[in-house]
């Protein structure tokens, strides 16, 4: 899930949606602006290169030098790009007070994927996810809506406990091994182990499990996520006491796509004969003189710092080599962090069939199986469209992208059939989901942090001054979010731009040991 509008996140579904209602012959992945590389050169030119298009003949022999490479195509990359030519520019001008993701920022006092869905008119609409509910389990129809809400509430209230935890850890110098496992969300053993001799309903767990899986950041199994990291990364998005935007969401309804809003931001700096597509990264090497990026076409690029926005999964995986490997203290922080999954799977059918709410949870015996349904034949949304979408998450999502599709809907129709046991379920006419796990260019939906802190401003660090890292799984207080993309290429930008202007620049400092426990690092910060 991408996060930003209102103050949570805006979800998108009009890409898949556009291909289930009008299929087209490409795949829906290359029209996502992602495992790309954009150059900027010193004469403030770019080259976008994707992952579906080839590279311009002859258009990069001309110039093959260039100050600053920014591999990936996302918001990262994106606005760090523009931030590198405005910082650029503000620093000959000596006006960096006039120019827009210059250093002289005013404060963010609204989501910035708010404010460009509106600038770039990307329709959206506000989506119900905790007051429009009806709730199921595997007898068919259920109220257990109390229940789901006494127990949303009790997270929300341990998200407010942790909010003061943070505080005191912050001023603490220490914290034992102890303490910092029990930040994590407990297994269902645990959660009846702490209880003593009390009996809990089973549906009470069942229900402590969806909510933790409807949480985008919690979409791992509990030993996988922090659960301070979570409370603090919903807070700062969603509680306004918080510095958060708000507590709101908004799906992405507009058939153009989510992308609209990356690719009409590229589009004002980035001219069409300036892009070459289908163009992938296979190795990086560095050095304290600077960097060459080789593409899959043999073609080398030359800068002298390098920006990578690539997916944690990507550089998980070892998609793209470093040469040389990259330091352990670097590799620690890449592999310490896990990258969720979260599938989205739809079905249109003739006609509509199910509840007439925006949402429904389905509680199933076995964690994770097919649990949160959305309408999208709503008055709100698509009306008479026959849309309607499941989302798992996490190991549920791994197992599903390893099924044959019909094995899928199979399972699928088989909830649909316990949530409605008296009704003729027919075959759905569309069946749609993405495998972001299996697909080399995301490798996973989102980062999940791990349980120790100082492995992030590691994974945030640069390396050898030149070569830097950049992206929602970078992000402090935003990750998992579209915003916590968007704040870490304006930040990357601004301090690769003070690189170019300064010699004496040392880049990030990284940490050369790492403790296994440590307190939380911030009282407040910035974004």
């Amino acid at each position: 899930m991408v996060g930003g509008l209102g103050g949570g996140h805006l979800t998108e579904h009009s890409d898949i949606l556009h291909e289930l209602v009008s299929p087209r012959k490409s795949d829906l992945a290359l029209d996502i602006l992602d495992f790309c590389l954009l150059s900027l050169t010193d004469h403030g030119i770019f080259f976008l290169l994707d992952s579906s298009g080839e590279l311009s003949s002859g258009f990069l022999e001309t110039i093959a030098v260039a100050h600053d490479l920014i591999l990936g195509g996302g918001i990262t990359g994106v606005e760090g790009c523009r931030t590198i030519l405005l910082e650029s520019l503000a620093s000959s001008t000596r006006s960096k007070s006039v120019l827009i993701g210059s250093r002289e920022r005013r404060p963010v006092t609204a989501n910035p994927i708010v404010t460009l869905a509106r600038k770039h008119h990307v329709k959206n609409q506000y989506n119900d996810l905790h007051g429009s509910i009806t709730t199921y389990d595997y007898n068919g129809l259920k109220d257990y809506r109390e229940s789901v809400s006494l127990r949303a509430h009790m997270f929300q209230k341990g998200n407010a406990s942790r909010r003061g935890r943070l505080t005191s850890a912050s001023k603490a110098r220490t914290a034992s091994p102890v303490q910092l496992q029990r930040t994590c969300t407990k297994q269902p053993a645990s959660i009846m182990k702490s209880t003593g001799n009390a009996r809990i309903p089973f549906l009470d767990v069942l229900i402590m499990l969806i909510i933790a899986t409807v949480h985008p950041l919690d979409a791992q199994s509990p030993d996988q996520n922090s659960w301070i990291a979570s409370a603090w990364n919903n807070n700062f998005t969603f509680d306004t006491d918080m510095g958060g935007f708000s507590d709101e969401n908004n799906l992405c309804i507009d058939q153009r796509g989510f992308k609209t809003i990356i690719q009409a931001e590229a589009a004002e700096f980035l001219q069409p004969e300036q892009v070459s597509l289908n163009s992938l990264v296979t190795t990086i090497a560095y050095s304290e003189n600077g960097a060459t990026v080789t593409l899959a076409d043999g073609t080398n690029l030359t800068g002298d710092y390098v920006l990578c926005t690539l997916s944690l999964g990507v550089l998980q995986y070892g998609d793209v080599a470093f040469e040389p490997a990259l330091p352990s203290w670097k590799m620690e922080a890449i592999q310490s962090m896990v990258m969720a999954t979260c599938t989205k799977i739809f079905l249109q059918f003739e006609k509509k069939f199910w509840f007439d709410t925006d949402m429904a949870i389905y509680a199933d015996k076995e964690r994770g199986r097919y649990p949160i349904w959305q309408n999208l034949d709503h008055v709100n949304f698509f009306p008479g469209s026959g849309l309607v979408f499941v989302t798992v998450t996490g190991d549920f999502s791994l197992r599903i992208e390893g099924m044959e599709d019909s094995d899928v809907q199979e399972e699928v129709m088989e909830v649909l059939g316990a949530m409605y046991p008296n009704t003729t379920i027919p075959a759905p006419v569309a069946f749609h989901f993405k495998r972001w796990h299996a697909d080399p260019l995301f490798r996973g939906s989102y980062s999940n942090w791990p349980l120790v802190p100082n492995h992030s401003e590691n994974l945030r660090a640069s390396v050898d001054k030149r070569l830097w890292f950049a992206g929602e799984a970078t992000s402090l207080k935003y990750f998992g979010f579209l915003h916590g993309a968007y704040f870490e290429g304006l930040n990357a930008g601004e301090e690769i731009a003070k690189c170019v202007e300064s010699p004496a620049c040392v880049g990030r400092q990284h940490l050369n040991s790492v403790l296994d426990a440590s307190p939380y690092p911030f009282v407040s910060i910035t974004p």
